[in-house]
């Protein structure tokens, strides 16, 4: 595979025999990201498990210390001063039964995450056979990140921007990496971690010694 020049004078900065540790890899990552957007910091994480047996699976969710850094349209159903603020706070759109009639009679559902108040819970539960299969109903963690295991047995996953900054990308990536550890099958035999990479979005990969989790 050919890449650019950027990504080769990017990937000129980093020792490939080399492993970094954490919170250097990720000060690497952000310091070689070139592309005009924000990019998405991925871990990259090969397990030894064998996904197609069903005591070797893993899979779970966290909310990340620091959340993704992804953008999503809020839907705030909500009343009086609940709703005033919610619109300070920045939800894309805000009402109460308005917005659930939209929902039910137009199919109208051009949000990412549906947050409401207890006093709204009766109302917003009847959108439950609509919202419900689409992962939409209302749930207050924003920065969740699920995670399971592709074919290859390893796990991709988001843990923020690039402008999150060093400090920030290594709390979420501590928090990701310790849920993994904690995950590990009964099952699992021989080393646990494989190999351990984090990369940004358009960006080369920085190597992180597996056996500094040792599992």
């Amino acid at each position: 595979m050919k890449h650019g020049k950027k990504y080769v004078d990017s990937a000129k900065q980093i020792d490939r025999s080399k492993f970094y540790e954490p919170a250097e890899a990720l000060d690497l990552a952000v310091k070689t990201a070139t592309a005009k957007f924000d990019e998405t910091v991925e871990l990259h994480v090969k397990l030894g498990v064998d996904g197609r047996h069903a005591d070797q699976q893993v899979r779970g969710a966290l909310v990340l210390p620091n959340g993704t850094g992804k953008q999503v349209r809020v839907l705030a159903i909500c009343k009086g001063d609940a709703a005033k603020e919610a619109e300070e706070a920045g939800a894309e759109f805000v009402g109460a039964e308005d917005m659930t009639q939209k929902i039910q009679q137009e199919g109208w559902l051009d949000f990412d995450v549906v947050v409401t108040t207890p006093d709204m819970m009766g109302t917003v539960g009847r959108l439950g056979k609509i919202l419900g299969p689409r992962g939409l109903m209302p749930n207050p963690k924003a920065g969740k990140i699920e995670y399971r295991l592709d074919k290859s047995n390893i796990i991709h996953c988001g843990i923020g921007r690039v402008s999150f900054g060093t400090e920030k990308l290594t709390e979420n990536f501590d928090a990701l990496m310790d849920a993994l550890v904690k995950a590990k099958p009964a099952a699992a035999k021989g080393q646990y971690i494989r190999s351990c990479v984090v990369a940004t979005t358009m960006g080369p990969g920085v190597r992180i010694s597996p056996s500094r989790f040792g599992v």
